[in-house]
């Protein structure tokens, strides 16, 4: 079958928080078609790739229609008549197209439709599923370890709590179905708990829990208590990952812990994550400082040592010399990828890359504002993460990525989905 692109064809549809959001379909001479839609996120680095937004009245200014121009124009003639399966020329071809360093002209939701529906026609046109043929060569496929929201925080809901994600991992689990179903008893009985204690508000924008904590230490207490429940030992089963996601309440080294009514500084901020993690079975905390505060982020790294992750998000924001420029500082040991991110899939790759050459471990993940799209988890598997971060165990635009890591599983012959071993982790090759 041909895999030279025929047509181009953006379209406004709609995400998790009822925004339009840009969907980018390319169909080839001989018939496959490859379809994507682009992810909004809320809390974001300041170095992302920047959405084409339409501003005015409508829809609260989010209306896509000047990226779905961009699809349908520019960027279609552009790739029309080309060969799907050179990502990483079509891509070269779009980011010089857009001209821009963040993207801002065509739109960064634009570009990251067409790549990642670009890859999509590709696969088709080989006759393969994504995953497969992103994996090329490579004989070590893996299904990812899922990082699930439990209870929801920071700007994804209303910032009833400062820590934006309270998550958890199944670190004791023997493969991914099994991971799902530990999780799916760590998060009915948080809800459970939620209920009898009258502290649950509603579902944030991940699916987790939105609670009515007092503290952020509160919220800690009620996820242990969630997995004992649940019937499983925390951190021997299952163990706290943390999103402190401290670029959106800290500048310039000061933190404002809403919750705890007190600001701090960077110092103060570690030292109160430090806590947390000699008295919480947490294995991994993400972006524990803020973004313009490196030399923080460096300490902390330093200081919680080889056997947690301390995953950098907006601090590198998927790109490569971001990830660099940290690894050589010390700060980080772990890359949050995500594709909306970088903007195109190459970037993305180029990320991931770059954080192996780094030594890091790497976690592909979703956004708050998310579709019933799966790239993400043809992406984990086809480059070999070994983990990955789409939101909690509710709601069908995350059910539909974990459902779809059960599907792999069974096209790969792996009756749950084969796990990276626990001591390719870093909490499974160091004892705190």
């Amino acid at each position: 079958m041909s895999t030279q692109i025929q047509s181009v064809t953006g379209r406004r549809v709609w995400d998790s928080r009822g925004r339009p959001t840009v969907e980018t379909e390319i169909t080839l001479v001989g018939g496959a078609v490859g379809r994507a839609i682009a992810p909004a996120g809320a809390s974001t680095g300041s170095g992302e790739a920047l959405d084409r937004r339409d501003g005015g009245a409508p829809f609260g200014g989010h209306d896509v229609q000047g990226a779905l121009a961009a699809v349908n124009g520019e960027i279609a003639d552009l790739l029309t008549g080309r060969d799907a399966t050179d990502q990483a020329a079509l891509d070269t071809a779009l980011i010089a197209l857009d001209g821009t360093p963040n993207k801002h002209r065509l739109g960064g939701n634009a570009l990251v439709a067409t790549s990642m529906a670009i890859a999509h026609a590709a696969a088709a046109g080989l006759r393969m599923p994504l995953w497969r043929y992103l994996a090329g060569d490579r004989q070590d496929r893996i299904l990812p370890l899922p990082e699930i929201q439990i209870f929801g925080g920071g700007a994804h809901a209303g910032r009833r709590v400062d820590v934006q994600d309270f998550m958890v991992i199944a670190v004791g689990a023997t493969d991914y179905a099994h991971s799902l179903e530990m999780v799916a008893e760590v998060y009915r009985a948080a809800g459970a708990l939620m209920g009898e204690a009258k502290l649950l508000q509603g579902v944030a924008d991940e699916g987790g829990y939105w609670p009515a904590f007092d503290t952020n230490d509160r919220a800690l207490e009620f996820l242990v208590r969630a997995i004992e429940r649940a019937g499983y030992t925390p951190g021997q089963d299952v163990a706290i990952s943390l999103d402190i996601a401290a670029s959106d309440f800290g500048k310039n080294g000061r933190y404002t812990l809403a919750r705890d009514s007190r600001e701090i500084d960077s110092d103060g901020l570690s030292e109160m994550l430090l806590g947390w993690l000699a008295r919480y079975p947490i294995v991994s905390i993400e972006d524990p400082l803020g973004e313009d505060d490196p030399e923080g982020m460096r300490k902390f790294t330093l200081a919680a040592g080889p056997g947690v992750e301390v995953v950098a998000d907006d601090f590198i924001c998927t790109t490569a010399a971001r990830i660099d420029r940290a690894a050589e500082l010390g700060a980080c040991n772990t890359a949050l990828i995500k594709p909306n991110q970088a903007g195109t899939l190459t970037e993305t790759r180029a990320a991931l890359d770059a954080a192996r050459a780094a030594g890091w471990e790497s976690i592909v993940s979703a956004r708050s504002g998310e579709t019933e799209d799966t790239t993400i988890v043809h992406l984990a598997v086809g480059w070999g993460a070994k983990q990955l971060k789409v939101g909690s165990f509710s709601r069908s635009e995350r059910m539909a990525k974990w459902n779809e890591g059960l599907r792999i599983a069974e096209a790969l012959g792996q009756a749950g989905g084969q796990l990276a071993p626990r001591s390719a982790f870093p909490w499974g090759r160091t004892t705190r």
